[in-house]
């Protein structure tokens, strides 16, 4: 009948430990993780002949800790490999850290400034050997994090990006690259922090709205005057050229001519370029090819000269009265000497316009023109396109495929060199007569005088790009790298898709001779607070998931973070929520308590469903219902979903039907109570494992409490046998709405929830009959004595329930209580109906207010109704 039953111990029933009468996570979670370390349970055995599961680990900086979008993503992943793994597959959760160049560097040297040096006074070894110390005492805190959170990892195989194996992957495959001419070294335009005082790639910029200034600048005289606009004034000192459009009329007769710079006593000329709006401004744009990236391709198109004019400090370095002058002083002064020479035509304060910051430091990024290493990306990232389109690659959900589209389709060439001392250093020596050198891992580097390797360490997401494969052992064809590469899903958030997704292909497809890394990109949103806003330390709104599961336990995090996981959409989380979570694992251990006090057992066969009751036959078909549907979930990463759908049935109709409804046939006895134990044992069995992959540590405690075996982390995952029973289902679903719908008059009557009253009930033509011991049991129902007089009767689903409430409740105070009720309600209608029938009220009011209106008449309607009812319903006295 099923084929949910996992092998079952050979303990008696009454050999159950007693579990607490409180679930406490604090005393649980600790423990029981570092068993299934210590077991091995999480590691992966490339030689197994199982079919392997594979995900990597998007990997945390080795100066971070853990925060609620690490929470969210580790619960994600640790759900899907935790059910893989108890589906028998090989499965590998791939554990490790990125050295993270610039935030790691950062650290350092606010550290060494506090004991007042600078990485220049130790020297390039000395400074590198003290980031290693600082790694090996205080980094990589995350780790221990993650452990509280209960992910499945195989800490066996943490891997490093800065290790050496690595470090030989990043060798090898800058190398190759280099050899193949997709990696070159040349002078362009770059993103240049001036804090971090290193390039960033176009993807680490982040732009926000800032306050600035528009001035309108008259270049030349008379005639021959041309106005330009500019939010940074101070970059005219390096400009060659003005460019207009070739057909604008109004500019035609000045392309070619040569006009004065303001300031400088330079002449440039005026081109005509078609990169130019003719719309926008006056038509005229200055060009500063060593400052911006447009002016800069305008330069290559018409041979202008660079000229760089601020340093790496963002500090003029143009001869002349502004030398010396960081940035915005010289804007402001630049501006001062330009009015005093009558050249502002007009000056806009605020002016409102897109600047891009540097995403670790908030400095404002310096367009700047610099020698640098760059990947040319054009046909690798082809490839990663491709391998989306011909369908070798899916993206999950499929609509966020256009966003990766637009990327990759139209991706400039990767900066991957950095001016940093901690990364990997780039593999190229320059010899002495202009020799230039790639090195390999296997091979010697030239020495001798005049030899010297390139000061400049690689972007970070270079190494992380190589992280589905080098963490396998690649460029070695190891047994790890063919058992599990490529790997079965990424699961990452959308607003990675281009820093990290795009270069794990572009590299993946590359190396691995066109394989790509992952069979599926499975995208998640962000978590933000319960009002959808992004949280943030500045905003006030940051948490720290540490502290809810102090407070909470993991698990309760670890649902909570789950229920709200819809593929590609961001995750309002509140604390409240976790605090409902925290109640279901409460509840879980609560009936599971009950349970096993009561005698629920996994010990042999269930009984076949002739012998089982219709309540046995509806929960078993139920719970088989939800197994498949549970699977359909998680293989379309649906986790708000599966979650909500374990949620409801675990409290909903186990807990709060099934084993309510048990009750009463536990206290019969017999085999009907014996057939029952074994349903109870089945189904606690089964939905505790399905509950497993999300909330591991209370469900690992109790279900082995039930089962007697070593641990539901290797048990086996519930098949759906295919048993359905929909006569059992519209039985007890009639059941229900009996039970509902008196459960609710007694409500309206002012009964106390525990208050019994007589009853007659009216089964006949029903399949109810069975069921009347429960349902008197559930609704505090006594059998009627002869003074019987039903004051109520209620007809649901077939069957009559006839109440005598004559001596339960005082009759004239309920009347009066209902009739100020009725009253106030009646009040309410009167009041919105006015308001709705005024044509005038209608026309001026905004649509919410009008609609707001419309719900409360509605509300006082249905409360007329309702009191009516209950008036009527009334014992006549």
């Amino acid at each position: 009948m099923t084929e949910n039953s996992s092998q079952r111990p050979t303990s008696g029933p009454n050999s159950h430990p007693e579990l607490p009468t409180q679930y406490a996570p604090a005393d649980v979670e600790g423990p029981l993780y570092e068993r299934w370390v210590e077991r091995g349970y999480f590691e992966a055995d490339a030689k197994s002949d199982k079919e392997p599961y594979t995900i990597v680990i998007p990997p945390p900086n080795v100066t971070g800790s853990l925060h609620l979008g690490h929470a969210f993503e580790h619960t994600i992943i640790d759900a899907l490999t935790r059910r893989k793994r108890m589906q028998g597959f090989e499965t590998l959760w791939q554990p490790g850290m990125d050295h993270a160049g610039i935030a790691t560097q950062n650290v350092v040297e606010r550290e060494l400034a506090r004991e007042g040096v600078s990485r220049h006074d130790l020297g390039r070894e000395a400074f590198v050997e003290r980031v290693w110390q600082w790694k090996s005492e205080s980094g990589g805190q995350i780790s221990g994090q993650m452990r509280r959170l209960g992910d499945g990892v195989a800490w066996n195989r943490e891997r490093f990006t800065m290790d050496e194996g690595l470090s030989k992957a990043v060798q090898t495959i800058f190398k190759r690259l280099y050899e193949d001419e997709l990696i070159y070294r040349a002078e362009r335009i770059i993103n240049w922090c001036p804090r971090c005082l290193t390039a960033i790639s176009d993807i680490e910029v982040e732009y926000d709205d800032d306050d600035g200034e528009l001035v309108s600048i008259r270049y030349g005289e008379g005639d021959t005057a041309i106005v330009v606009a500019t939010t940074r004034a101070e970059t005219m000192l390096g400009d060659t050229a003005v460019a207009v459009h070739p057909d604008d009329e109004r500019y035609r007769h000045l392309v070619g001519s040569e006009i004065e710079l303001p300031l400088t006593g330079r002449r440039i000329p005026i081109v005509a370029d078609e990169h130019v709006d003719p719309e926008f401004g006056t038509g005229a744009v200055k060009v500063t090819p060593a400052h911006d990236p447009n002016d800069f391709e305008i330069g290559q198109r018409h041979g202008l000269p660079n000229l760089t004019v601020m340093d790496e400090h963002a500090v003029i370095t143009a001869h002349g009265p502004f030398q010396g002058l960081d940035r915005l002083e010289a804007r402001s002064a630049v501006v001062g000497a330009l009015r005093a020479e009558g050249r502002i035509v007009a000056e806009k304060r605020p002016y409102t316009h897109s600047v891009g910051h540097c995403s670790r430091c908030k400095t404002t990024i310096e367009p700047r023109l610099s020698m640098q290493w760059w990947v040319k990306v054009g046909p690798l990232a082809k490839a990663a396109g491709d391998a989306v389109r011909d369908g070798r690659v899916k993206i999950h959900p499929e609509d966020m495929s256009k966003r990766y589209f637009d990327w990759v389709d139209n991706l400039h060439d990767w900066c991957i060199s950095r001016q940093l001392w901690w990364g990997h250093r780039i593999p190229v020596w320059y010899g002495p007569n202009g020799e230039v050198v790639c090195v390999g891992p296997d091979e010697e580097a030239p020495s001798g005088e005049g030899w010297h390797q390139d000061s400049d360490v690689l972007d970070t997401w270079f190494s992380s790009g190589l992280w589905p494969f080098s963490t396998l052992g690649w460029p070695e064809r190891t047994e790890s790298l063919e058992k599990f590469y490529p790997n079965s899903v990424l699961v990452t958030g959308y607003d990675i898709l281009f820093f990290w997704v795009a270069r794990m292909m572009m590299f993946g497809l590359y190396a691995m001779d066109g394989t790509p890394p992952f069979h599926t990109i499975a995208l998640h949103g962000m978590v933000r607070d319960q009002f959808g806003k992004k949280m943030s330390k500045s905003f006030g709104n940051a948490v720290n998931p540490l502290d809810w599961m102090d407070t909470y336990g993991s698990d309760a995090v670890r649902f909570t973070l789950a229920r709200g996981a819809n593929p590609g959409v961001d995750v309002p989380i509140g604390e409240d929520w976790v605090q409902a979570s925290r109640n279901f694992a409460n509840k879980i251990w609560n009936a599971t308590r009950f349970a096993l006090m009561n005698g629920a057992t996994v010990e042999g066969e269930l009984p076949a469903p002739e012998r089982l009751s219709a309540t046995d036959r509806w929960i078993l078909s139920r719970l088989n219902a939800v197994v498949a549907e549970v699977d359909a979930y998680y293989e379309d990463y649906q986790f708000a979903k599966l979650s909500d759908v374990l949620y409801h049935f675990a409290w909903d109709e186990v807990f709060d039907w099934y084993v309510e409804l048990s009750k009463t046939t536990f206290a019969k006895g017999g085999a009907e109570a014996d057939a029952a134990r074994r349903v109870l044992g089945e189904v606690l069995d089964v939905t505790l494992r399905l509950l497993h992959p999300v909330v591991p540590f209370v469900t690992e405690k109790l279900w082995t409490s039930l089962t007697g075996q070593e641990s539901v982390v290797i048990a086996d995952w519930p098949g759906d046998s295919g048993f359905r029973d929909e006569a059992a289902e519209r039985e007890i679903e009639n059941l229900q709405q009996v039970v509902t719908e008196v459960r609710r008059f007694r409500a309206d009557q002012g009964l106390q929830p525990g208050q019994r009253v007589p009853a007659r009930l009216e089964l006949s033509g029903t399949s109810l009959a069975a069921h009347e011991d429960a349902m008197r049991s559930l609704l505090r129902l006594q059998p009627a004595g002869e003074d019987f007089t039903a004051t109520a009767s209620l007809p649901v689903a077939g069957a009559t329930v006839a109440l005598d409430l004559s001596g339960a409740i005082d009759v004239e105070a309920e009347r009066k209580r209902l009739a100020k009720d009725l009253a106030a309600a009646e009040k309410d209608k009167a009041q919105t109906t006015a308001k709705l029938s005024n044509e005038g009220f209608l026309a001026k009011a905004p649509d919410h207010v009008v609609e707001k209106i419309r719900t409360r008449q509605a509300t006082a309607e249905a409360d007329i109704a309702r009191i009516t009812a209950q008036l009527a319903a009334l014992p006549k006295g």
